[in-house]
């Protein structure tokens, strides 16, 4: 986590754009640009089987990869209710409006919970004070109408979920194109990953994104595409 006005370290796509581990965070940029379609480029979530698989740390440095583009309209969305960490890394605060106001107060705008953060060429949505239970929020109507109007004001829209095993991801995963799957090396269980692929289902399943491989060639994630 990041100090107060300060950017998380391991944020490498911002802070160190040209260094290997950025440039390994293009490559999966450069792969799900080659899925874009008619209407754009798809409505990613990024999802894990459990908890501390790096999936912000993921979501935050792959959007820094969309960013470097010039022009890019990048947005970030935290829909992790329960146990949100966007605006920790990016040292943003707390306080700031997000989601979960946005879900209670029908009619309030995109541009009223969406934060840009300079100078990285992203805007992000937090998602607000941590909810015990917040599936009613992402339950309602409101979630898919603030989707819509991010698909039409942005160029991509990355969304940071819940775990794939809670009911809130499944609530997410309707409204989204497809999802990357973050897992670690060697401490993912086989059969807690086949469970997050039945909960998902594998025709929304994009790829999977291995964290802290630590085999050479050394590398931050491997990246493994849907075919």
């Amino acid at each position: 986590m990041a100090p107060p006005g300060a950017v998380a370290e391991p944020l490498v796509s911002l802070l160190a754009p040209e260094c290997a581990a950025a440039d390994r965070y293009r490559a999966l940029r450069y792969r799900i640009e080659s899925l874009r379609s008619a209407s754009g480029l798809p409505l990613v979530a990024i999802t894990s089987p459990d908890a501390g698989d790096g999936k912000t740390v993921t979501v935050l440095n792959l959007a820094g990869a969309f960013a470097q583009a010039e022009g890019a309209r990048v947005l970030v969305v935290d829909a992790d209710l329960r146990k949100p960490s966007v605006a920790n890394y990016l040292g943003l605060d707390p306080r700031l409006p997000g989601l979960s106001r946005a879900l209670r107060h029908p009619g309030l705008d995109l541009a009223a919970v969406a934060h840009r953060v300079d100078p990285f060429n992203l805007s992000v949505v937090p998602a607000g004070p941590p909810e015990a239970s917040p599936g009613e929020l992402l339950n309602s109507p409101e979630l898919r109408r603030l989707l819509d109007e991010a698909r039409r004001a942005f160029d991509c829209v990355l969304i940071d979920t819940p775990p794939a095993l809670l009911p809130d991801c499944r609530l997410i995963g309707r409204l989204v194109d497809g999802f990357l799957l973050i897992v670690t090396a060697r401490k993912t269980p086989r059969k807690l990953l086949a469970q997050a692929l039945d909960e998902i289902g594998a025709s929304k399943v994009l790829g999977l994104v291995l964290n802290r491989d630590e085999q050479p060639p050394a590398s931050y994630y491997g990246y493994y595409a849907r075919v």
